[in-house]
């Protein structure tokens, strides 16, 4: 199972980045301030020092093993209800979802977490890199917090994975400087989180940051009044990244490596 998650975990999102990157040229949501280079340096940099050591021994070893382990033990809601396969599918990713909002709320809502959260914030552009710009310190908390959904839910190893690539796709979605039509926007945001309705979330204004939390699905930002449709600055005037770091620095490495302890 180990080489066919790695494989599933790493290349859907991976075509999608690729893709998005490719839209952002043809046709850019926003010119962007800073441009590409630095800025897309300082994120591989931040995604290499994550996923390498963290990420990919968590969700290709660890996660999947102890999903194993609940499966057999008998853990876990899913582990425990007569329901179709069907059901359990849908209903596991439906809550993995809310327990990946609920965790991003949380990343706004407690000062620690939000020092390591502040890094992703920090990027004074949006586009595709800023999917990938996450402390460590962030994927190692968002790291137990999966583990211990996945023993409450008992959730099977493969609808993890499958999770995995499903969320890392949506977040290299909308997070793309690419210029949706209005009319696409529409039909996609009542069920899917659109880059217009995420970089509402990367203001710098703190009540728009504190709303549009979903990574996928939108239902919990309406379900709980954290929807907001558009930016009180207009969808072309909206200043991005942190009212307080509104030049050059976030596009270092190492500045945005320290900042959680400033």
């Amino acid at each position: 199972m180990g080489d066919t998650s790695a494989k599933l975990v790493a290349i859907i999102p991976a075509l999608v980045f690729a893709l998005i990157a490719i839209l952002e040229f043809f046709r850019p949501r926003r010119e962007l301030r800073f441009g590409r280079l630095r800025r897309w340096t300082t994120g591989l940099i931040l995604f290499a020092s994550n996923r390498v050591i963290v990420w990919i021994i968590a969700w290709i070893i660890a996660v999947p093993a102890i999903a194993l382990w609940a499966e057999a033990k008998d853990i876990g809601l899913f582990n425990r209800l007569a329901v179709p396969q069907w059901a359990e599918i849908l209903g596991a990713l439906l809550l993995l979802d809310f327990a990946m909002w609920l965790q991003h709320l949380l990343t706004h809502k407690v000062p620690l977490l939000w020092r390591l959260h502040k890094v992703h914030h920090a990027d004074p552009d949006i586009d595709v890199s800023t999917a990938i710009r996450f402390h460590p310190g962030e994927i190692a908390f968002s790291i137990l917090w999966k583990i211990g959904w996945v023993l409450l839910l008992g959730v099977s190893a493969p609808v993890i994975i499958a999770f995995e690539a499903w969320l890392a796709a949506n977040a290299a979605f909308n997070h793309g400087n690419i210029a949706l039509p209005r009319w696409l926007d529409r039909l996609i945001r009542p069920f899917l989180v659109t880059p217009d309705m995420h970089l509402v979330h990367h203001s710098t204004a703190l009540k728009e940051q504190q709303s549009n939390y979903g990574f996928a699905l939108t239902i919990w930002d309406r379900l709980f009044g954290t929807y907001r449709a558009e930016s009180e600055f207009g969808r072309n005037h909206q200043p991005i990244g942190l009212q307080e770091l509104q030049d050059e620095r976030p596009t270092h490495a190492g500045v945005s490596l320290k900042l959680p302890l400033t």
